[in-house]
């Protein structure tokens, strides 16, 4: 399998360049073929993921909804289907294994995250289908979590080994209802997978929340400590969290951040750290800028992705997969 160079690329001529990027070798002239291209050099693909955090390929006819779904299922990862996650983002199903990967407007930005990263349950691998791309912007940011942390701990040690061994504590507030028309609107039942207060109780019990029913019908919840740094299986730190996402997008979180997120003992976060978290993570983010037909592959444990803001008259189409649904509670 070869590589090839695109610009600002991070580690660029490094084994862990950032993000790998493959190109169609012209020999893959259908669905079928791809498919058997990526089941054929798995094994250094699972490879390159894993030092790099995430792959581009480019070029391959990937046309369709279906079409993408084949595609990621010849990488033989365990399904992590929407419905089962706690994430109360709204999105829609093309296949049952297929979604758009946000459902808010334009010109609004995604920033900076792990996948569910604020849940107990995250899915180990993200892939990203451009089936239309915007007329103009639109890209995606990715970020390596590791080059991250490694920044941040050289700039402000205190900060990194506050995160690291105080963990994060998140809360959101879920809707009575599914609402269409918000970013967060997927509703309590929906999100929990279950239909009465009693069994949305005894879920988030088991879970490790704290909960509150609010006069409208909605649901607010504190999750328990959830780490901010972890600790891969090849010794490699990363800055695993949504603090960038939580604090810049979430709703009144930038006036009011301690209402939303604390560390895991429940003391506050100071301000000034979460800017400094937010203006590193942007010096580290390359743009995917789509092409119709690209499909990245994120390792979510190692890096972070987003969306910037777009306009024209073009509906932007970038669909999800999801792959193995991973444990985030602290050992």
């Amino acid at each position: 399998m070869k590589l090839t160079s695109v610009d600002k690329q991070f580690c660029t001529d490094k084994p862990d360049v950032f993000p790998a990027v493959v190109v169609n070798p012209d020999d893959c002239a259908s669905v079928a073929e791809s498919a058997d291209y990526i089941r054929h050099h798995k094994a250094v693909i699972e490879q390159q993921l894993a030092r790099s955090g995430a792959i581009l390929f480019r070029g391959f006819p990937l046309d369709s909804a279906e079409a993408f779904d084949e595609f990621t299922a010849s990488f033989g990862y365990p399904n992590f289907y929407y419905k089962d996650s706690l994430s109360n983002a709204v999105r829609i199903n093309f296949t049952e294994r297929v979604f758009t990967a946000n459902e808010a407007p334009k010109e609004v930005e995604i920033y900076l995250h792990n996948e569910m990263a604020q849940t107990p349950i995250y899915p180990d691998k993200i892939f990203f289908f451009c089936l239309t791309p915007a007329d103009q912007g639109g890209a995606s940011p990715i970020l390596r979590c590791d080059l991250l942390l490694d920044a941040l701990a050289q700039a402000n040690p205190e900060l990194a080994a506050a995160f690291e061994q105080k963990g994060v504590k998140y809360t959101t507030t879920m809707p009575g209802e599914n609402d269409p028309n918000s970013g967060q609107g997927r509703s309590w039942k929906s999100t929990l997978s279950v239909e009465t207060q009693t069994e949305a109780e005894e879920k988030l019990a088991r879970l490790g929340y704290r909960w509150q029913w609010q006069q409208d019908g909605s649901l607010k919840a504190t999750t328990g400590k959830l780490p901010a740094v972890r600790t891969l299986t090849d010794g490699r730190k990363v800055f695993f969290n949504q603090l960038v996402a939580a604090y810049q997008g979430w709703s009144g979180v930038r006036e009011h951040h301690q209402d939303s997120l604390c560390f895991g003992d429940d003391s506050e976060i100071p301000k000034a750290w979460l800017e400094e978290i937010i203006a590193t993570a942007e010096q580290y983010a390359f743009d995917v800028e789509w092409q119709a037909g690209d499909v990245a592959v994120v390792d979510n444990n190692l890096a972070m992705h987003g969306r910037r803001p777009y306009g024209g008259e073009t509906k932007r189409q970038v669909l999800v997969a999801l792959g193995a649904a991973t444990d985030n509670i602290p050992a």
